[in-house]
């Protein structure tokens, strides 16, 4: 149980004014599920500071809506909210808190949606939705950190491989 504690996660939060959508990684932060759908109300921080803890979670990746694809009225508020959003949970957690485009996301997650649920009356349920945009959110920027650490490594086999190789040749005349 004390090792438990010590697993440390990431959380993918899909924003919305009336609901929130939330995904937690594995503790080896590769993989993203969804965990479930809070209402975005009064009761939001206390709800996401249970699940922090809980979870020990020590990052998270907030969606937010492509700023030049979204020239709608509607859509530049939701990015004001969102910016604000983030502001609050910086302020209340002391957390890194990363924004992620989203602009794909809801899209996705319906077409995922259609494929793992039969029934008509889940695909209506808009909880399962933002679940699994937050999931997608979260499993777009676990996989660019495995990517990358991807590219570092070849990076640094090559580097070092280079070294080595010039090191030797140089000692051969």
């Amino acid at each position: 149980l004390m090792f438990e504690n010590n697993e440390t996660r990431i959380m993918g939060i899909d924003f919305g004014m009336k609901r929130i959508g939330i995904a937690l990684s594995d503790s080896l932060k590769m993989f993203a599920y969804s965990h479930k759908t809070i209402l975005n109300n009064s009761t939001t921080i206390s709800e996401l500071e249970k699940i922090i803890k809980e979870k020990n979670v020590t990052k998270v990746i907030l969606g937010i809506p492509n700023e030049e694809r979204q020239n709608k009225e509607s859509k530049t508020s939701v990015i004001k909210d969102v910016k604000k959003f983030k502001e609050n949970l910086e302020k209340k957690f002391g957390l890194e808190v990363e924004l992620w485009d989203e602009t794909y996301t809801s899209v996705i997650a319906q077409q995922q949606i259609l494929e793992s649920v039969n029934k008509k009356i889940k695909r209506q349920n808009k909880d399962l939705l933002d679940m699994y945009s937050a999931a997608i959110i979260l499993q777009e920027y676990l996989d660019s950190i495995k990517r990358n650490n991807w590219l570092h490594s070849i990076d640094f086999a090559i580097h070092t491989n280079y070294f080595f190789l010039s090191k030797s040749t140089s000692g051969a005349n």
